[in-house]
């Protein structure tokens, strides 16, 4: 199975990238299923049902998210009715949405989906560890679901890599999201699960993580607030990570994803030419 993780959509310019970009890389690499973060893609918080659905219709299977799941007041009412957008799954109960579902993958598999929120540095949630464990009880790997993947959405490189290691060869892919900067470690964990710390952001690089640069450094350099944030409009790198897996769910390679931009370009070798 051919999986393809996007990192967290930015604004237009991240929106722009995926729809110019996506539905090539389905029909060129022969994507089984493809999962896009999706939090930052309304204004560069949160995410509008008109903008999931434009990731759906570029190719996407499934649509992640993290802390800005419900900036946008309208998120906590189409979330419900559309089983392809996944919230963190440690909210508190009674939060609108679902934060896992089993979806299926273009070959029919049956691909199990996560959303986790990290509690180091972030608004502190149920705890992460014991959230998946239960996720992963209801639906094993190879019985109840033919592939899982976590989106682990935290501030923390070392809660990242402690969660993969905890879940290794117990899911397919283990991937950061949240600090918008690719890592350099992607890589398959001793029993086959494959996993990276963060998948970097789909935005435009020339900015402070994905907003237009004066504003952050207005307010690091003074300390004082004088505008909002702003999504960076300049041309976008789509980032992410590419995983080719067995028959059982586990991995057989993994390589890093930047495509467009400013970020030099990476690609899956073992899918060139496919």
């Amino acid at each position: 199975m051919r999986l393809l993780f996007i990192g967290d959509v930015v604004g237009r310019a991240g929106r722009s990238i995926i729809s110019a970009e996506l539905p090539k890389l389905r029909a060129e690499w022969g994507l089984d299923f493809v999962i896009v973060n999706g939090e930052n893609a309304a204004g560069g918080f949160g995410i509008t049902e008109a903008v999931c659905d434009e990731f759906l219709a570029a190719g996407a299977d499934c649509v992640t998210l993290g802390n800005h799941a419900f900036d946008q007041r309208d998120a906590l009412v189409f979330i419900a009715r559309q089983p392809r957008l996944i919230r963190p799954v440690n909210y508190p109960r009674g939060t609108p949405g679902r934060g896992a579902n089993l979806i299926e993958a273009a070959s029919g598999a049956r691909v199990l989906v996560v959303n986790v929120l990290g509690r180091v540095f972030m608004d502190a949630l149920d705890d992460p560890f014991a959230a998946i464990e239960r996720e992963l009880e209801a639906c094993p790997l190879g019985v109840g679901c033919d592939a899982a993947v976590v989106d682990f959405h935290a501030e923390a490189s070392s809660e990242k890599q402690a969660f993969g290691y905890f879940v290794d060869g117990r899911v397919s892919l283990v991937v950061g999201t949240h600090t918008h900067v690719p890592t350099a470690d992607c890589r398959i964990l001793a029993q086959r699960t494959a996993y990276m710390t963060d998948a970097g952001m789909t935005g435009d690089y020339d900015s402070v993580i994905g907003m237009d640069k004066e504003e952050p450094v207005r307010r690091f350099t003074t300390k004082l607030p004088t505008s909002r944030f702003e999504p960076a409009s300049g041309p976008a790198t789509l980032c992410g990570v590419a995983v080719e897996l067995d028959g059982q769910g586990l991995a057989l390679a993994v390589a890093p994803v930047r495509i467009g931009g400013r970020l030099a370009e990476a690609r899956p070798g073992f899918w060139q030419g496919s």
